[in-house]
């Protein structure tokens, strides 16, 4: 009875172990599910507060791309966005929903922050 028990609290774990890793992006971080297509655009949501969640984000390369900012009493500094590499510099409400259009990317990672560099996120194009 005993061996039984060790022996299904193990393939439990065993089975934990395979949802998680069915779920991550090959290099041990969650897969983020905040990219969805509408009408040929994608849309990547991200909530900036305290941060950005996701901090990363992957998408596919070369379609239309929408970063939707949410915010909801965000006082700190995520609510200035930097994405150096494509020119962008943006304060977002405190509370609300901000789009900004970044076009269709090729395949790249594209980087960004809050205003003081110290919040982080990333975009991973994929072809």
């Amino acid at each position: 009875m005993k061996a039984t028990i060790i022996s299904i609290v193990i393939a439990l774990g065993f089975i934990g172990v395979a949802v998680m890793v069915a779920q991550s992006n090959g290099d041990g971080t969650a897969a983020a599910h905040n990219v969805t297509m509408v009408n040929g655009t994608q849309i990547i949501e991200i909530t900036a507060r305290g941060g950005y969640q996701p901090g990363t984000s992957v998408a596919k390369a070369g379609v239309p791309t929408i970063i939707r900012f949410q915010t909801n009493g965000t006082f700190d500094c995520s609510s200035s966005v930097r994405i150096a590499s494509l020119g962008i510099s943006k304060s977002l409400p405190q509370t609300g929903t901000t789009d900004i259009d970044i076009g269709s990317q090729s395949a790249t990672i594209v980087r960004g922050s809050c205003g003081m560099g110290m919040y982080p996120f990333e975009i991973n194009f994929q072809s």
